[in-house]
């Protein structure tokens, strides 16, 4: 019996210009997916590519005084180069202008035709050029597109259309009969209330203005349009329609997708077009669209336009692809916006892959070298600290699986961070060192080896992520494939003793903040004339606006002494402890020094788990990503908030109160928070503040 089948793949990019930061996120969660289903024992395809029709292209080869394929190919080799630097492990690259793919298209074409799917008409309306897309009236936003927000233009030409009106119960039945189609959940509902309820119009699907395109047989004035051609590479790569059998048998073996990754401005395509292109070629539908979310500037998406783009490639030179790859998908949870910024880059480079991962792997290896000749020693009998990493270890496999199979790569590199953070607290409290000094050779064997083991199960779990870094540990700990395999993570203790291990350089350099932001700053053009703000200046900012949006409010306060009672679950008292204070009561203190109020210490953080306390109705227990650490605190929100709903939000804590204990739950800090009438609000930052930024 083979192995059960992935099929994954990313929009095709247009390449009428060099790609940016966004176009590689897209790659690298696709990329990561792939890589984790391979260690799984699927048998993965993984396809990415270019969709080089258009006007666009045409216009922007003659402004080069090139030929539109030549003009396309000195950029698609630059992408296969950015690609290959972000060690992407695609199977197949597909360029809409092989022979491959226009044969097929020309033939689905006339097919839809023959059948009466396709019918030839006249368009009159609204075109954007920039985004190839076609809007009636009432789809303009201040009479321009409402995806862009450029100038779009009244056209009237010839063109064939296709009749979408007579798929649309169809499409709507198979959206409830398959609720896991369109991811996230929104999204759905968006295409819905949107696109289809108005009343879905038929797709015009040619063009007579242009001729750089796949052209219609029957009538070769007309060529075929952007969507109807570039979708259908998905098929088109596998070898649908094609005359050689193994390519036919590939189509078969592989077909339906299992996931089409796109970003969330053309999800309307995947989920609407495409399905009702494939019903009508009598083909079965994808099993997922996912519409992630995007990475963006300060001043809004990327836009080669705006001159806000990020170059992958520089960034990739500077610090290598891993931590680029690492970035990506651990910064935003998959399916959200986040923010690029150089702080917050860097910040992901200098705490969790320096400090943590890098410096777990570059102590393990000198102690190593240092206590035991650099050799695995065999390991003796497990005492409670060994035993509480292994089971930590044995609850994190599971947890990165089904983040992983849920498509949330953030979540996934949490818990493996938190097997991470676990192994470096190990060796502090085991002290290797002190062992060492004092000739317990047994137990110092058992904890070197414990280090090792635990080295080499986060190793195979971050693969997809760190393939680069994965690698390097395999060679350095001489770990073999049976080592390194995924089903090797459930045995702790798979490792064979008696290997000799390499120390090297550290994975991860630490980098000194301010001249990295410097030097991105120069050399970038995302933080040109914009200029980069400081964090901590950023945060207090943002902390302020807060407090005053409060006091404007009337009755919303921002007060810690209140919100430590509201955590702990009480009412909140007046100071002679009568009775509760009315909701819309301000509560008066009396004034501070600046002296008293700088002995509080505000730090951004970042939600990472948030769960229910059992049988607390108010408290949740939360950990929070303060940059240098996780800290767990417990918030008396739980009648505010679901627990879902906070992953992944900003917060400002105060991090230098004593720990107290709620319901047996050690809380080590408190969430500041902005109460008006009965609601309770997280006092937020903007996601462009990092973690561990300083509120002054």
């Amino acid at each position: 019996m083979g192995k059960p089948t992935f099929y994954i793949t990313t929009p095709i990019y247009y390449p009428n210009d060099k790609l940016h930061i966004g176009h590689a996120y897209t790659t690298v969660a696709a990329d990561a997916l792939a890589r984790y289903k391979r260690l799984r024992g699927y048998d993965v395809m993984y396809l990415t590519g270019t969709d080089e029709h258009g006007l666009k292209i045409q216009q922007r080869a003659e402004k080069a005084g090139q030929e539109p394929l030549a003009y396309l190919d000195d950029i698609i080799a630059w992408i296969r180069d950015l690609w290959d630097r972000l060690d992407i492990s695609y199977d197949d690259f597909i360029r809409t202008t092989e022979p491959r793919h226009t044969r097929v298209v020309e033939e689905i074409f006339e097919r839809l035709i023959d059948q009466g799917d396709i019918y030839l008409g006249q368009y009159e309306g609204w075109y954007c050029t920039p985004c190839e897309s076609f809007w009636s009236e009432r789809e303009l936003v201040d009479g321009k597109c409402p995806d862009c927000g450029r100038e779009v233009q009244y056209v009237q030409e010839e063109s064939y259309f296709f009749r979408m009106s007579k798929y649309v119960d169809r499409l709507l039945a198979y959206y409830e009969e398959h609720p896991e189609f369109i991811q996230p959940e929104s999204r759905k509902n968006e295409m819905i209330n949107n696109f289809i309820k108005p009343g879905l119009q038929d797709l015009c699907v040619s063009r007579t203005s242009f001729d750089w395109g796949i052209h219609v047989r029957r009538n070769p004035k007309h060529v075929v349009y952007v969507w109807l051609d570039a979708l259908t590479n998905y098929i088109t790569a596998l070898g649908y329609l094609s005359e050689d059998a193994d390519k036919r048998d590939r189509f078969h073996r592989y077909w339906p997708a299992d996931v089409h990754f796109v970003g969330k401005d053309i999800v309307r395509f995947h989920v609407i077009y495409w399905p009702i292109i494939l019903m009508a070629l009598g083909l079965p539908l994808p099993r997922q669209v996912y519409g992630h979310g995007f990475f963006m500037m300060k001043d809004g998406k990327m836009s080669k336009s705006k001159g806000n783009v990020i170059d992958p490639k520089l960034l990739i030179e500077r610090y290598g692809s891993d931590a680029i790859r690492y970035y990506l998908l651990r910064e935003i949870p998959f399916g959200q916006d986040g923010v690029f910024t150089p702080e917050s880059l860097l910040q992901r480079l200098n705490f969790d892959l320096a400090n943590d991962f890098g410096n777990l792997v570059h102590r393990t290896a000198a102690m190593l070298g240092r206590f035991n000749g650099g050799v695995i020693p065999q390991p003796g009998l497990r005492q409670r600290l060994e035993e509480d990493l292994v089971k930590l270890a044995a609850e994190t496999i599971p947890q990165v699986e089904d983040a992983m199979d849920s498509l949330q790569f953030s979540v996934a590199l949490e818990h493996i961070w938190r097997l991470v953070r676990a192994a470096n607290k190990y060796i502090d409290e085991s002290a290797p060192w002190a062992l060492n000094k004092a000739g317990e050779r047994e137990r110092l064997g058992t904890v070197l080896y414990t280090m090792c083991e635990a080295i080499r199960v986060a190793s195979i779990l971050v693969q997809p992520f760190l393939p680069r870094a994965a690698a390097t540990i395999h060679a350095r700990f001489q770990l073999s494939p049976d080592e390194t395999s995924w089903e090797s993570t459930r045995r702790f203790g798979a490792l064979a003793a008696g290997k000799r291990v390499e120390a090297g350089e550290p994975l991860f350099p630490r980098l000194d903040v301010a001249a990295e932001v410097e030097a991105l700053a120069a050399a970038t053009q995302a933080t040109q004339g914009a200029g980069v703000q400081a964090g901590g200046a950023a945060a207090s900012a943002a902390v302020s606006e807060a407090g005053a949006v409060a006091a404007t409010a009337g009755h919303a306060q921002v007060s810690g002494r209140t919100m430590a009672r509201a955590e702990s679950g009480q009412s909140h008292v007046d100071k002679d402890g009568g009775s509760p204070m009315s909701e819309t009561q301000v509560q008066v203190k009396p004034q501070i020094g600046i002296d008293v109020f700088d002995q509080v210490e505000l730090t951004v953080g970042q939600i990472r788990v948030a769960e229910r306390i059992e049988g607390a109705d108010k408290l949740l227990r939360l950990e929070v990503d303060l940059g240098s650490e996780v800290r767990q605190v417990v918030s008396g929100i739980a009648q505010y908030y679901q627990p879902e709903e906070l992953v992944g939000q900003k917060a400002v804590v105060v991090t230098n109160l004593k720990p107290v204990k709620l319901r047996g739950v050690q809380s080590n800090g408190m969430i500041l928070c902005a109460s008006e009438g009965n609601q309770l609000k997280l006092v937020s930052v903007p996601d462009s503040i990092p973690n561990g930024a300083v509120v002054k």
